[in-house]
């Protein structure tokens, strides 16, 4: 056997073992006796999947204070006002002819938009021309925003209708017979597995998948990175001489991280959902077999990444960084149809972005395994490429700690 001295790194003699057993205490040990991790896993498992939940357990935002400077004073601006009154959205708050004071109650939070019909609002519509109101919203609450936009859509969309037939004169003369003999269509929309639209209907199922892989990867992430800082000091607690060694040191950390997270998952994705009424409708059994793969996907890609951790703190602002990203690389609330090219491999990259559409579909709108098999097939693939290639890290991790040791096999 060679030995490979250097002079400014001690090199500590330690009594190696790579049992599947070893390496599970030994990776038990380290993460219960380490206070960061421990915090990482109580803040981002319980404290974050309680705080996204508890932000949104309203669901729906009903009847959101405006303001409306009615400048117009004319019945096409009363039935305007009305009618916005009458929407579940919106609530109006008062009336007044100064825009200064709505200003006023907007800043003191006693209303949350300003609705804005100017003194022409009634005459343009006369003239045959566009009528123009404006609504300011405060954007530090995106519910009550999303609710004043929708509110004064619907109610212009209504008073459209109201006044559409007198507006019939100021069509071109061949549209005039078309307008006149055509029959009102009447449309009733109801949302698909989301018939409240409430927004944490929609976002939560799709974060709790994203909670769970960024949180394992910023585990797994300061464990190897603590161990690179251990081993830049000459420290060296484990061998990786043979492709057994190799496979014992995956299995059994992946062992560890699976079994951990397994807890994890049903209180995520089981016990909150019927704390909170989230959508739940989907098939127990299908929704383990679907982690299963995503769960081992997860750890062998962090694993397999994990060469370039090289310090325990370090690689957390980068993962958090990417958080909002995998909702969108899902293709749950933009269609990955649509996305370039370049967005659509990127899916395929992250076990989170298929394991989130795969869940979305099995949880929210009571799919099958059927349902998502392209979602299942993308996940045992990336579960062989990622053992695979974190297989390959650990030998390239380990190789050096075997020279400076003088652990190597000729």
């Amino acid at each position: 056997k060679d030995t490979v001295e250097e002079d400014s790194v001690p090199i500590h003699s330690t009594a190696y073992s790579t049992s599947i057993a070893t390496i599970i205490f030994r990776e038990w040990r380290a993460i219960s006796t380490n206070a960061a991790i421990l915090l990482v896993l109580i803040g981002g498992i319980f404290a974050y999947g309680l705080l996204y939940n508890l932000m949104y357990a309203p669901n729906l935002v009903r009847k959101t204070p405006v303001a409306v400077v009615d400048n117009s004073h004319s019945a096409l601006s009363r039935e305007y006002i009305r009618l916005l009154n009458a929407t579940p959205q919106a609530s109006v708050y008062a009336l007044t002819p100064n825009y200064l004071e709505a200003k006023e109650w907007l800043k003191q939070s006693k209303v949350d938009g300003i609705l804005y019909l100017p003194a022409d609002f009634d005459t343009r519509v006369g003239r045959g021309e566009q009528s123009v109101f404006s609504v300011y919203a405060a954007t530090d609450a995106f519910l009550n925003f999303k609710n004043l936009q929708e509110a004064s859509s619907r109610v212009m969309l209504a008073v459209n209708d109201a006044h559409r037939r007198a507006g019939t004169v100021f069509l071109p003369p061949q549209g005039l017979l078309a307008v006149a003999s055509s029959a009102p269509v009447n449309v009733s929309g109801t949302a698909l597995y989301n018939y409240t639209e409430g927004y944490g209907s929609y976002l939560i199922p799709a974060v709790m998948i994203v909670i769970i892989f960024q949180t394992m990867l910023m585990v797994i992430a300061m464990l190897t990175g603590e161990e690179a800082e251990q081993r830049r000091k000459g420290i060296h607690s484990m061998r990786a001489r043979s492709l057994k060694d190799m496979l014992c040191i995956v299995s059994g950390r992946t062992f560890v991280y699976v079994m951990l997270y397994v807890v994890f998952s049903m209180f995520l994705l089981g016990l909150l959902p019927h704390i909170f009424s989230i959508p739940n409708i989907g098939s127990g059994w299908d929704i383990v077999t679907m982690m299963i793969p995503f769960l081992l996907a997860t750890s062998f890609f962090a694993l397999a990444v994990s060469r370039w951790f090289t310090d325990s703190e370090a690689p957390l602002l980068m993962i958090a960084f990417f958080s909002v990203g995998y909702i969108f690389l899902s293709g749950v609330s933009y269609p990955l149809e649509l996305m370039p090219w370049y967005w659509q491999a990127a899916h395929y990259v992250f076990p989170v972005a298929p394991a989130v559409l795969a869940f979305v579909k099995l949880n929210s709108m009571g799919g099958s395994l059927a349902d998502i098999w392209p979602q299942m097939l993308t996940l045992w693939i990336q579960v062989i490429i990622y053992g695979a290639w974190a297989v390959y890290t650990t030998r390239r991790v380990y190789k050096r700690s075997n020279i400076k040791t003088g652990d190597i096999e000729a």
